[in-house]
């Protein structure tokens, strides 16, 4: 049932980066590449924000760095996949980065989780940035949002949905970003979804985020329900190393929910590196 909608191509004709293609296996992955001479920044987006949702984000760094977003398999213009565990999409990030000289890596979320595994494979990295990555997990009790929401969105889309009704799930959105969320929703695969979700519930990320190295930075929401005061806490005494930065305010859709403020503070960690 996935979709690309013509009045969403049309919102590429806005953004100030060209498409190109990588190949992951038997996957064909579409990235935002915003070129520059800047240090490249690999961004990992969330589990329903294929690469254009991240355009608000990525156009206010190019002065530091080059943003390079990836429409993660299932999702955007890029292709679905037979499966999607974390190591799945840990194989495609590899892809993308090859040929980048020790690139940087962030990820919001599911991203987050992405970029946690391809740290701590020890891919040459300068620098990783998970912004709220999901820490449900085993005996961790449920993710919040349930799969059942994400897939009355996603049917929403489907059937054809506007920037009214995405504001009704999400009403601190700038309004640019809901109205891309109406036009790109449709193209993230249901099974892409759904494996995920699952993944968030029975694929711990405290089994690898202790074995991240430095430099890394741990970004969330100060009213996030998914990086709570107490996975805060634990995140920082598993992995000494890392610098937690709290976004006040903010819940778990961080840039969305307090824009200004999430990217003064990721300015402030990429311009340290």
């Amino acid at each position: 049932m996935r979709a690309v909608l013509q009045s969403a191509l049309a919102d590429l004709a806005d953004v100030p980066a060209r498409s190109r293609w990588v190949r992951s296996g038997d996957v064909a992955l579409h990235v935002l590449d915003y070129d520059g001479d800047g240090v490249p920044l690999v961004v990992l987006p969330g589990i329903t924000s294929p690469a254009i949702t991240m355009d608000f984000v990525a156009r206010e760094l190019t002065d530091l760095v080059r943003p390079i977003v990836v429409d993660v398999r299932g999702r955007g213009l890029s292709d679905s996949g037979k499966s999607y565990t974390l190591d799945d999409y840990a194989d495609d990030t590899v892809a993308v980065l090859d040929g980048l000289d020790r690139p940087l890596l962030l990820g919001h979320s599911m991203g987050a989780r992405i970029a946690a595994v391809v740290a701590a494979r020890g891919v040459p990295l300068r620098g990783t940035v998970l912004v709220d990555p999901p820490m449900s997990g085993p005996g961790r009790g449920p993710y919040p949002t349930t799969l059942d929401a994400f897939l009355d969105q996603l049917e929403e889309a489907q059937r054809g949905t506007d920037a009214d009704e995405v504001a009704r799930s999400w009403p601190r959105w700038p309004r640019r970003e809901q109205e891309l969320r109406a036009r790109w929703l449709s193209s993230c695969d249901t099974d892409a979804i759904a494996a995920t979700h699952a993944g968030f519930e029975s694929e711990d990320f405290f089994t690898t985020w202790p074995h991240v190295p430095g430099p890394t930075v741990l970004l969330y929401g100060g009213e996030s329900p998914v990086v709570t005061a107490a996975g805060a806490a634990e995140a920082a005494a598993t992995n000494p190393a890392a610098q937690l930065v709290e976004v006040a305010g903010a819940g778990h859709m961080v840039f969305w929910d307090q824009p200004e403020a999430a990217r003064r503070l990721l300015r402030e960690v990429l311009g340290n590196w």
